[in-house]
C-alpha cells in the first residue's frame, strides 16, 4: 500500500480511502488516509527534503531507511536519549501511530 501512496500525485483524491482523523495533529489511533499521510510527511520536508531526500547533504535522508530505525530514532529524540536541536521537540508532537505511519511511508520510498 505504501508504494501506492508514494505513487499518488499530490492532487489525487483521498475520497476512496476510509476517512479518519481530520488533521495530522489528531490523536486518533485510526489508520491515516493518504492525504493525512502526505500532510504528516510534508512536516518533515522543510529539513529532510521532499520525499525524504534533502538538498543539503549534511541533513540525513529519510527515504528508504528501515522502518524500525526511523521509529527507534524518533523514540530516542522523544526521550532525550539522542541529542538534537529541534527533533526532541518535534518528535513529541506525534502520536505513536503517526510515527509508525511516517516510518512506513519513508521506508517505502526509494533512496
Amino acid at each position: 500500500m505504501l508504494a501506492t501512496l508514494a505513487a499518488l500525485p499530490p492532487s489525487a483524491p483521498a475520497a476512496a480511502a476510509t476517512p479518519v482523523a481530520p488533521t495530522p495533529a489528531a490523536t486518533s489511533q485510526a489508520p491515516l488516509t493518504p492525504a493525512d499521510l502526505r500532510s504528516l510527511a510534508a512536516t518533515c520536508a522543510n529539513c529532510h527534503g521532499t520525499d525524504g531526500r534533502p538538498a543539503d547533504p549534511a541533513m540525513p535522508p529519510l527515504a528508504g531507511l528501515p522502518q524500525d530505525l526511523i521509529q527507534a530514532q524518533m523514540r530516542a529524540f522523544r526521550s532525550g536519549e539522542r541529542p538534537a536541536t529541534v527533533m526532541h521537540q518535534i518528535s513529541r508532537g506525534y502520536t505513536d501511530a503517526q510515527v509508525e505511519a511516517l516510518a512506513r511511508y519513508f521506508a517505502g520510498l526509494p533512496r
